[in-house]
Protein backbone atom coordinates (compact mmCIF):
# COMPACT_ATOMS: atom_id res chain seq x y z
CA UNK A 1 0.00 0.00 0.00
CA UNK A 2 1.48 3.65 -1.06
CA UNK A 3 1.84 5.80 1.56
CA UNK A 4 -0.26 8.84 1.51
CA UNK A 5 1.41 12.20 0.07
CA UNK A 6 1.00 15.00 1.70
CA UNK A 7 0.36 18.02 -0.15
CA UNK A 8 2.70 21.11 0.07
CA UNK A 9 1.77 24.61 -1.79
CA UNK A 10 3.60 27.43 -3.03
CA UNK A 11 1.96 30.78 -2.11
CA UNK A 12 0.42 31.29 -5.36
CA UNK A 13 -1.62 27.93 -5.02
CA UNK A 14 0.27 25.49 -6.73
CA UNK A 15 0.99 22.14 -5.86
CA UNK A 16 4.51 20.88 -5.62
CA UNK A 17 3.78 17.17 -4.59
CA UNK A 18 1.48 17.00 -7.76
CA UNK A 19 4.18 19.01 -10.05
CA UNK A 20 6.57 16.34 -12.28
CA UNK A 21 10.33 16.02 -10.61
CA UNK A 22 13.32 14.17 -11.11
CA UNK A 23 15.63 12.16 -8.19
CA UNK A 24 18.97 12.13 -8.70
CA UNK A 25 19.49 11.17 -5.14
CA UNK A 26 17.73 8.89 -3.37
CA UNK A 27 19.57 5.90 -1.23
CA UNK A 28 17.26 2.64 -1.34
CA UNK A 29 18.08 1.81 2.26
CA UNK A 30 17.54 5.11 3.48
CA UNK A 31 13.37 5.25 2.25
CA UNK A 32 12.24 2.64 4.08
CA UNK A 33 8.76 2.98 5.42
CA UNK A 34 9.06 2.33 9.63
CA UNK A 35 6.54 -0.10 9.50
CA UNK A 36 7.53 -2.29 6.51
CA UNK A 37 10.79 -2.20 9.04
CA UNK A 38 8.82 -3.31 11.71
CA UNK A 39 7.39 -6.33 10.06
CA UNK A 40 10.25 -7.42 8.30
CA UNK A 41 12.41 -7.75 11.15
CA UNK A 42 9.92 -9.85 12.74
CA UNK A 43 9.94 -12.02 10.08
CA UNK A 44 13.90 -12.44 10.67
CA UNK A 45 14.27 -11.68 14.22
CA UNK A 46 15.97 -8.64 14.57
CA UNK A 47 15.54 -6.10 17.40
CA UNK A 48 14.96 -3.02 17.03
CA UNK A 49 14.71 0.13 19.50
CA UNK A 50 10.83 0.59 18.50
CA UNK A 51 8.03 -1.72 17.53
CA UNK A 52 5.37 0.78 17.21
CA UNK A 53 5.44 2.61 13.16
CA UNK A 54 5.39 6.20 14.33
CA UNK A 55 8.12 5.63 17.44
CA UNK A 56 10.41 3.76 15.03
CA UNK A 57 10.31 6.88 12.55
CA UNK A 58 11.07 9.14 15.27
CA UNK A 59 14.01 7.36 16.48
CA UNK A 60 15.86 7.42 13.21
CA UNK A 61 15.13 11.17 12.90
CA UNK A 62 16.45 11.72 16.68
CA UNK A 63 19.65 9.69 15.82
CA UNK A 64 20.19 11.02 12.35
CA UNK A 65 20.18 14.59 13.64
CA UNK A 66 23.73 14.52 15.35
CA UNK A 67 25.57 17.00 13.02
CA UNK A 68 28.11 14.39 12.03
CA UNK A 69 27.88 11.84 9.18
CA UNK A 70 29.51 9.09 10.77
CA UNK A 71 26.99 8.54 13.30
CA UNK A 72 24.14 9.22 10.98
CA UNK A 73 25.26 6.40 8.99
CA UNK A 74 24.78 4.17 12.09
CA UNK A 75 21.39 4.06 11.67
CA UNK A 76 21.76 2.13 8.32
CA UNK A 77 22.84 -0.89 10.49
CA UNK A 78 18.94 -1.66 10.75
CA UNK A 79 17.64 -0.73 7.16
CA UNK A 80 20.32 -3.27 5.89
CA UNK A 81 19.67 -5.72 8.01
CA UNK A 82 15.99 -6.09 6.97
CA UNK A 83 17.38 -6.24 3.63
CA UNK A 84 19.22 -9.58 3.54
CA UNK A 85 17.17 -11.68 1.49
CA UNK A 86 14.90 -11.83 -2.02
CA UNK A 87 12.09 -10.97 -0.51
CA UNK A 88 12.95 -7.53 1.42
CA UNK A 89 15.04 -6.35 -1.59
CA UNK A 90 12.08 -6.98 -3.56
CA UNK A 91 9.50 -5.17 -0.93
CA UNK A 92 11.25 -2.21 -0.27
CA UNK A 93 12.29 -1.23 -3.55
CA UNK A 94 9.00 -1.91 -4.51
CA UNK A 95 7.96 0.30 -2.29
CA UNK A 96 10.23 3.01 -2.74
CA UNK A 97 8.96 3.20 -6.42
CA UNK A 98 5.57 3.79 -5.11
CA UNK A 99 6.39 6.18 -2.92
CA UNK A 100 8.41 8.14 -5.43
CA UNK A 101 5.44 7.77 -7.98
CA UNK A 102 2.94 9.34 -4.80
CA UNK A 103 5.33 12.43 -4.69
CA UNK A 104 5.33 13.11 -8.23
CA UNK A 105 8.66 11.47 -9.60
CA UNK A 106 8.81 11.05 -12.70
CA UNK A 107 12.36 9.81 -13.39
CA UNK A 108 14.36 8.56 -9.88
CA UNK A 109 17.97 7.09 -10.24
CA UNK A 110 18.12 4.93 -7.23
CA UNK A 111 21.30 4.10 -5.34
CA UNK A 112 22.35 1.26 -3.17
CA UNK A 113 25.76 -0.97 -2.26
CA UNK A 114 24.71 -4.69 -3.38
CA UNK A 115 27.73 -5.51 -1.25
CA UNK A 116 25.58 -4.42 1.74
CA UNK A 117 23.19 -7.31 1.25
CA UNK A 118 24.77 -10.45 1.30
CA UNK A 119 24.48 -11.08 5.02
CA UNK A 120 21.97 -14.12 3.81
CA UNK A 121 23.79 -16.12 1.34
CA UNK A 122 22.39 -13.89 -1.71
CA UNK A 123 25.30 -13.15 -4.31
CA UNK A 124 26.04 -10.01 -5.78
CA UNK A 125 24.38 -10.60 -8.96
CA UNK A 126 20.87 -11.95 -6.95
CA UNK A 127 20.44 -8.55 -5.44
CA UNK A 128 20.56 -6.65 -8.09
CA UNK A 129 18.01 -8.87 -9.85
CA UNK A 130 15.60 -8.94 -6.40
CA UNK A 131 15.71 -4.81 -6.44
CA UNK A 132 15.01 -4.74 -10.50
CA UNK A 133 12.05 -7.30 -9.57
CA UNK A 134 11.12 -4.96 -6.90
CA UNK A 135 11.03 -1.60 -9.13
CA UNK A 136 9.38 -3.35 -11.66
CA UNK A 137 6.56 -4.27 -9.57
CA UNK A 138 6.38 -0.36 -8.06
CA UNK A 139 6.14 0.92 -11.75
CA UNK A 140 3.65 -1.48 -12.58
CA UNK A 141 1.81 -0.29 -9.39
CA UNK A 142 2.27 3.65 -10.36
CA UNK A 143 1.21 3.00 -13.48
CA UNK A 144 -1.92 0.59 -12.50
CA UNK A 145 -2.93 3.92 -10.18
CA UNK A 146 -2.71 6.55 -13.25
CA UNK A 147 0.92 7.69 -12.33
CA UNK A 148 4.00 7.91 -14.39
CA UNK A 149 7.34 6.98 -13.90
CA UNK A 150 10.73 5.72 -14.81
CA UNK A 151 13.83 3.91 -12.83
CA UNK A 152 17.26 3.37 -12.76
CA UNK A 153 19.78 1.91 -10.50
CA UNK A 154 23.10 3.60 -9.56
CA UNK A 155 24.76 0.97 -8.59
CA UNK A 156 27.20 1.92 -5.30
CA UNK A 157 30.37 0.57 -4.33
CA UNK A 158 31.46 1.10 -0.45
CA UNK A 159 34.88 3.55 -0.37
CA UNK A 160 36.35 1.94 2.37
CA UNK A 161 35.89 -1.80 1.17
CA UNK A 162 38.32 -3.37 -1.27
CA UNK A 163 36.12 -4.16 -3.86
CA UNK A 164 35.65 -1.40 -6.05
CA UNK A 165 36.63 -3.23 -9.31
CA UNK A 166 34.61 -5.91 -8.43
CA UNK A 167 31.07 -3.57 -8.17
CA UNK A 168 31.86 -1.99 -11.10
CA UNK A 169 31.86 -5.05 -13.23
CA UNK A 170 28.54 -5.59 -11.80
CA UNK A 171 27.30 -2.57 -12.91
CA UNK A 172 28.30 -3.04 -16.02
CA UNK A 173 27.01 -6.70 -16.01
CA UNK A 174 23.78 -5.49 -15.58
CA UNK A 175 23.68 -2.29 -17.68
CA UNK A 176 20.94 -4.10 -19.73
CA UNK A 177 18.46 -5.17 -16.52
CA UNK A 178 18.08 -1.45 -14.79
CA UNK A 179 21.41 -0.07 -14.28
CA UNK A 180 22.11 3.00 -15.19
CA UNK A 181 24.78 4.13 -13.30
CA UNK A 182 27.90 3.68 -10.63
CA UNK A 183 28.15 5.75 -6.87
CA UNK A 184 30.87 5.10 -4.60
CA UNK A 185 29.52 6.36 -0.89
CA UNK A 186 30.60 5.53 2.84
CA UNK A 187 33.02 7.34 5.12
CA UNK A 188 33.86 10.22 3.07
CA UNK A 189 37.22 11.78 4.67
CA UNK A 190 40.24 9.34 4.45
CA UNK A 191 38.85 7.36 1.22
CA UNK A 192 39.62 9.35 -1.67
CA UNK A 193 37.79 8.35 -4.76
CA UNK A 194 41.91 7.62 -6.25
CA UNK A 195 41.27 4.53 -4.36
CA UNK A 196 39.07 3.03 -6.56
CA UNK A 197 41.21 4.49 -9.27
CA UNK A 198 41.09 0.80 -10.95
CA UNK A 199 37.44 0.48 -10.86
CA UNK A 200 36.93 3.89 -12.61
CA UNK A 201 38.99 2.77 -15.48
CA UNK A 202 37.27 0.17 -16.07
CA UNK A 203 34.24 2.09 -16.29
CA UNK A 204 35.54 4.82 -18.44
CA UNK A 205 36.56 2.34 -20.43
CA UNK A 206 33.17 0.33 -20.51
CA UNK A 207 31.30 3.96 -20.94
CA UNK A 208 29.65 3.96 -17.97
CA UNK A 209 28.58 7.07 -16.01
CA UNK A 210 29.67 7.32 -12.93
CA UNK A 211 28.43 10.15 -9.50
CA UNK A 212 30.87 10.60 -6.68
CA UNK A 213 29.65 10.80 -3.12
CA UNK A 214 32.25 14.29 -2.62
CA UNK A 215 32.04 17.20 -0.62
CA UNK A 216 29.88 16.15 2.02
CA UNK A 217 32.26 15.53 5.08
CA UNK A 218 35.51 16.29 3.33
CA UNK A 219 36.35 19.48 0.95
CA UNK A 220 37.92 20.65 -2.63
CA UNK A 221 40.39 17.90 -2.09
CA UNK A 222 37.70 15.13 -2.26
CA UNK A 223 35.78 16.95 -5.44
CA UNK A 224 38.86 17.03 -7.08
CA UNK A 225 39.31 13.21 -6.61
CA UNK A 226 35.79 12.52 -7.34
CA UNK A 227 36.42 14.84 -11.06
CA UNK A 228 39.88 13.69 -11.88
CA UNK A 229 40.32 10.15 -10.45
CA UNK A 230 37.10 9.28 -10.53
CA UNK A 231 35.53 11.08 -13.97
CA UNK A 232 32.60 11.87 -12.11
CA UNK A 233 29.92 13.44 -14.21
CA UNK A 234 27.76 14.52 -10.95
CA UNK A 235 29.05 15.63 -7.38
CA UNK A 236 27.09 14.18 -4.52
CA UNK A 237 26.12 17.02 -2.68
CA UNK A 238 29.06 18.82 -3.37
CA UNK A 239 28.33 21.26 -1.00
CA UNK A 240 31.30 22.17 0.25
CA UNK A 241 32.39 23.66 -3.11
CA UNK A 242 31.04 26.98 -1.80
CA UNK A 243 34.65 26.79 0.17
CA UNK A 244 36.12 27.25 -3.34
CA UNK A 245 34.04 30.24 -3.48
CA UNK A 246 34.76 33.64 -1.94
CA UNK A 247 31.94 36.17 -1.14
CA UNK A 248 33.21 39.92 0.02
CA UNK A 249 30.61 41.65 1.33
CA UNK A 250 31.67 45.31 0.81
CA UNK A 251 28.29 46.96 2.49
CA UNK A 252 24.71 46.83 1.89
CA UNK A 253 24.63 47.43 -1.73
CA UNK A 254 27.58 45.81 -3.22
CA UNK A 255 28.99 42.32 -2.92
CA UNK A 256 31.66 40.74 -4.58
CA UNK A 257 32.57 37.43 -5.64
CA UNK A 258 35.45 35.23 -6.57
CA UNK A 259 35.33 31.41 -7.55
CA UNK A 260 37.71 29.31 -7.54
CA UNK A 261 39.90 27.01 -10.46
CA UNK A 262 38.11 24.20 -8.70
CA UNK A 263 34.59 25.65 -8.79
CA UNK A 264 34.99 27.60 -11.99
CA UNK A 265 35.94 24.43 -13.63
CA UNK A 266 32.46 22.66 -12.13
CA UNK A 267 30.91 25.59 -13.27
CA UNK A 268 31.30 26.15 -16.64
CA UNK A 269 32.00 22.26 -17.35
CA UNK A 270 27.80 22.17 -16.18
CA UNK A 271 28.22 19.52 -13.66
CA UNK A 272 25.60 19.02 -11.60
CA UNK A 273 25.29 19.21 -7.77
CA UNK A 274 23.20 16.56 -6.00
CA UNK A 275 22.17 19.31 -3.39
CA UNK A 276 20.83 17.77 -0.12
CA UNK A 277 19.42 20.63 1.92
CA UNK A 278 17.72 18.69 5.02
CA UNK A 279 20.54 15.86 5.17
CA UNK A 280 23.07 18.17 4.59
CA UNK A 281 22.10 19.72 7.88
CA UNK A 282 21.55 16.83 9.62
CA UNK A 283 25.33 15.52 8.83
CA UNK A 284 26.84 18.59 9.62
CA UNK A 285 27.99 19.14 5.89
CA UNK A 286 27.37 22.93 6.34
CA UNK A 287 28.44 23.96 9.73
CA UNK A 288 31.11 26.68 8.42
CA UNK A 289 28.41 28.21 7.09
CA UNK A 290 25.70 28.10 9.88
CA UNK A 291 23.14 25.58 10.87
CA UNK A 292 20.04 26.75 9.45
CA UNK A 293 18.33 25.89 6.14
CA UNK A 294 18.88 29.70 5.32
CA UNK A 295 23.08 29.39 6.00
CA UNK A 296 22.87 26.41 3.45
CA UNK A 297 25.12 27.97 0.00
CA UNK A 298 22.47 26.45 -2.23
CA UNK A 299 21.11 29.86 -3.14
CA UNK A 300 24.43 31.01 -3.74
CA UNK A 301 25.57 28.45 -6.18
CA UNK A 302 22.11 28.80 -7.90
CA UNK A 303 22.39 32.91 -7.87
CA UNK A 304 26.06 32.05 -9.77
CA UNK A 305 24.57 29.76 -12.31
CA UNK A 306 25.76 26.01 -10.89
CA UNK A 307 23.34 23.12 -11.72
CA UNK A 308 21.89 22.69 -8.78
CA UNK A 309 19.46 19.84 -8.08
CA UNK A 310 17.22 19.06 -5.25
CA UNK A 311 17.71 15.67 -3.38
CA UNK A 312 16.62 13.78 -0.61
CA UNK A 313 19.53 11.37 0.14
CA UNK A 314 17.53 9.45 2.64
CA UNK A 315 13.95 10.06 3.18
CA UNK A 316 13.66 8.02 6.41
CA UNK A 317 16.22 9.58 8.13
CA UNK A 318 15.37 13.06 7.15
CA UNK A 319 11.70 12.51 7.51
CA UNK A 320 11.43 13.83 3.92
CA UNK A 321 10.30 13.90 0.52
CA UNK A 322 11.37 16.40 -2.45
CA UNK A 323 8.21 17.84 -2.67
CA UNK A 324 9.01 18.50 1.10
CA UNK A 325 12.93 19.87 0.53
CA UNK A 326 11.44 21.59 -2.47
CA UNK A 327 8.98 23.65 -0.16
CA UNK A 328 11.51 24.50 2.33
CA UNK A 329 13.62 25.64 -0.40
CA UNK A 330 10.74 27.67 -1.38
CA UNK A 331 9.83 29.63 1.89
CA UNK A 332 13.63 29.88 3.17
CA UNK A 333 15.15 31.64 -0.08
CA UNK A 334 11.64 33.16 -1.84
CA UNK A 335 11.66 30.92 -4.77
CA UNK A 336 8.75 30.85 -6.75
CA UNK A 337 7.48 28.11 -9.47
CA UNK A 338 10.05 28.67 -11.97
CA UNK A 339 12.66 28.26 -9.80
CA UNK A 340 10.95 24.82 -8.61
CA UNK A 341 11.01 24.28 -12.84
CA UNK A 342 15.00 25.39 -13.30
CA UNK A 343 15.84 22.67 -10.48
CA UNK A 344 13.57 19.80 -11.94
CA UNK A 345 15.37 21.14 -15.63
CA UNK A 346 18.66 20.76 -14.29
CA UNK A 347 18.16 17.31 -12.56
CA UNK A 348 16.98 15.71 -16.17
CA UNK A 349 19.81 17.51 -17.96
CA UNK A 350 21.83 15.91 -15.69
CA UNK A 351 20.16 12.44 -15.08
CA UNK A 352 21.92 9.54 -16.82
CA UNK A 353 19.78 8.70 -19.87
CA UNK A 354 20.14 8.61 -23.22
CA UNK A 355 19.87 12.58 -24.52
CA UNK A 356 16.39 11.45 -26.78
CA UNK A 357 15.43 10.58 -22.82
CA UNK A 358 16.30 13.19 -21.67
CA UNK A 359 15.07 15.70 -23.91
CA UNK A 360 11.67 14.01 -23.57
CA UNK A 361 11.57 14.20 -19.83
CA UNK A 362 12.38 17.76 -20.35
CA UNK A 363 9.43 18.35 -22.11
CA UNK A 364 7.29 16.90 -19.65
CA UNK A 365 8.49 18.80 -17.08
CA UNK A 366 7.74 21.88 -18.73
CA UNK A 367 4.23 20.92 -19.56
CA UNK A 368 3.43 19.79 -16.15
CA UNK A 369 4.89 23.00 -14.83
CA UNK A 370 2.97 25.22 -17.14
CA UNK A 371 -0.39 23.13 -16.32
CA UNK A 372 0.62 24.29 -12.62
Amino acid sequence: MTSAPHDFLLPGGANITALPKVSLHDHLDGGLRPQTIIELAESIGLDLPETDGAALGEWFAEKSDSGSLVEYLKTFDITTGVMQTEEGLIRVAREFVQDLGADGVIWGEIRWAPEQHLGNGLTLDQTVEAVQAGIEEGIDDVRNAGGRIRIGQLVTAMRHADRGLEIAELAVRHRGNGVVGFDIAGAEAGFPAGNLREAFDYLARNFFPTTVHAGEADGLESIRGALFDGRALRLGHGVRLAEDITVDREDDENTYVELGRLSQWVKDREIALELSPSSNLQTGAIEQWGDDLIDHPFDLLYQLGFRVTVNTDNRLMSRTSLSRELALLAETFDYDLSDLEVFQLNAAAASFLPLEDREELVDLITDGFERA
